[in-house]
C-alpha cells in the first residue's frame, strides 16, 4: 500500500523572529494522520522570494501533497500568491468568483473595500479557487504530476475551516487515502533503554504495516503502535492482539492507554477500591498534590496534604520523633516512613505518602547528593520505601520524585 506523503509549509518572517507561534502546523498534522495521510517534513521560510521557490521546488520532489499557510494578505510582504503564479508559470488575474465573496465580506460587516483588499481575489489562472468562508483570502489548489499544492491562509480560524469543509474533503477523494491507526500504550517506572531491551522480541514480530515508536518523557515511556490499512476495524484487531502480548512481557510496567495520565490512571484504582489518600510532601512542595488534585473528582479519594519542609514543622506540625531526625536526618528511611504513617494517622485516610530528599542545587553532602530523594507508601498492610537518585536539575527531581511516589502507590496498592 503506498503511503500518501505530506510536507507543511509555513510562510512569514514573523514565525522564524518568534513573534508568533506556528500552531497551524501541529494541527493540521493531527488532523492529516486521521485520515491516513503522513506528514514527513515542516518548513518554514521566512519573505524572501528564492528562498520560497527554493522551498516549493524542494517540497515537490518529497511529498505527494504540500499544503503552504501564510502570505496571502494584501500587503506588499505577502509574496505567496505571485509565487505560486510564477512557479506554476500563470498570470494572476480577478477571479470573478471570489471578488463577489470578497465584496460580500466587507458588505455583511458595514465595511468599505479598498483597492488592496479587493486584489485579493486575483488568483493564478492555472489554480483552483478554494472558498474561504469566513475571511477574504481564498485558497488556491495546484495540482501538477499527480501532486497538489494546496495553499491558505496563516490565520487559524480561517485555515482550520478550510482544511476541515474543503480541502481534506478533497484529498480523501483524490488520494484514496489509507486507514491509519495509533495505539498508545504508558508505561512507568522503566526507562527506554530496559524497556526496549525487555520487548525486542515482541518488537521485531511486529507484520511490516504496524511501526512501533518509543516516545519518552520524565518519569514514563509511551510506545506507539501505527498501522496502516485497507481495513481499520481488521486493523485494530490487529493491534489489540499484539498489545494482549506485550502485556504479558511488561505488563508490571503497563498503567494506561491514550492520553490517560497516571495521575488520572492512580485516581480511577483509588476510586474502584474505595481508598483515601493523604500526603505529606518536603522536597516535591506540594507539585505531588498539584497533580493528583489536577484530576477532576479527586475529592472522592484525596483527602488532603502538608508540606513540613524545615525540621521543626516535621517535628511540630507533622509529628516526627526529634530522636528520627536527630540521629538519621530528613533525608532517609526511617524519617519517611515516620512522615507517611503519621500523615495517615493524621487524616484518617486508607493511604499515606511522603517525600523527602535534595532537591538541589544546593544542601548537599557527600552522602547525601542532589537529587537523593527517599520516598514512602503506608497502609494498614505495609508501608514501602524508595531511594531514588536522580538528577542535578531541581525541576527535573521534583517532577520525578512526584512520579515515582505516584507509581509507588500503584505497585503499592492492596490486589
Amino acid at each position: 500500500m503506498k503511503k500518501i506523503l505530506a510536507e507543511l509549509l509555513t510562510i512569514g518572517d514573523e514565525i522564524l523572529y518568534g513573534q508568533i507561534v506556528d500552531t497551524n502546523s501541529q494541527w493540521m498534522s493531527v488532523e492529516l494522520d486521521k485520515v491516513g495521510i503522513k506528514v514527513i517534513r515542516k518548513t518554514t521560510v521566512g519573505d524572501q522570494e528564492e528562498e520560497i521557490l527554493t522551498a516549493f521546488a524542494e517540497a515537490e520532489k518529497r511529498a505527494d501533497i504540500i499544503l503552504i499557510t501564510g502570505g496571502l494578505g494584501p500587503t506588499s510582504d505577502d509574496l505567496t500568491k505571485p509565487l505560486l503564479a510564477r512557479y506554476f508559470n500563470c498570470k494572476l488575474e480577478i477571479h470573478e468568483e471570489a471578488l463577489q465573496e470578497i465584496t460580500a465580506f466587507f458588505k455583511s460587516r458595514g465595511r468599505e473595500m479598498i483597492e488592496p483588499n479587493r486584489q485579493q481575489a486575483a488568483l493564478p489562472v492555472c489554480c483552483t479557487k478554494i472558498t474561504n468562508p469566513i475571511g477574504t483570502a481564498p485558497g488556491m489548489w495546484f495540482e501538477k504530476d499527480g501532486k497538489v499544492f494546496m495553499s491558505m491562509p496563516g490565520v487559524p480560524h480561517e485555515m482550520k475551516k478550510m482544511m476541515t469543509e474543503r480541502v481534506i474533503p478533497k484529498l480523501k477523494e483524490k488520494f484514496h487515502t489509507p486507514n491509519i491507526y495509533h495505539k498508545v500504550i504508558r508505561t512507568i517506572g522503566i526507562g527506554e533503554s530496559f524497556l526496549a531491551e525487555k520487548i525486542a522480541p515482541w518488537e521485531n514480530s511486529l507484520p511490516q504495516h504496524i511501526k512501533l515508536a518509543y516516545l519518552p518523557s520524565l518519569g514514563e515511556v509511551k510506545l506507539r503502535l501505527t498501522g496502516f490499512s485497507n481495513s481499520s476495524s481488521h486493523l485494530e484487531s490487529e493491534i489489540e492482539v499484539l498489545v494482549e502480548k506485550l502485556k504479558v512481557i511488561a505488563g508490571d510496567y503497563i498503567y494506561g492507554y491514550g492520553d490517560e495520565s497516571i495521575e488520572v490512571a492512580i485516581g480511577k484504582m483509588l476510586r474502584q477500591r474505595k481508598l483515601t489518600l493523604s500526603m505529606a510532601e518536603s522536597c516535591t512542595g506540594g507539585y505531588l498534590s498539584h497533580l493528583i488534585t489536577s484530576v477532576p473528582g479527586c475529592s472522592d479519594y484525596f483527602l488532603g496534604s502538608m508540606v513540613p519542609y524545615a525540621y521543626e514543622i516535621k517535628m511540630r506540625q507533622l509529628g516526627v520523633k526529634p530522636e528520627v531526625l536527630e540521629k538519621y536526618g530528613a533525608v532517609s528511611e526511617p524519617t519517611i516512613i515516620e512522615m507517611a504513617n503519621i500523615v495517615r494517622a493524621k487524616f484518617n485516610t486508607d493511604i499515606g505518602v511522603a517525600t523527602s530528599g535534595i532537591a538541589g542545587p544546593g544542601g548537599a553532602t557527600p552522602e547525601k547528593p542532589v537529587g537523593m530523594v527517599w520516598i514512602a507508601y503506608s497502609d494498614k498492610h505495609h508501608t514501602v520505601t524508595k531511594k531514588l537518585q536522580i538528577s542535578n536539575d531541581r525541576a527535573i527531581n521534583i517532577r520525578m520524585a512526584s512520579m515515582a511516589v505516584i507509581n509507588l502507590i500503584r505497585t503499592s496498592l492492596p490486589k
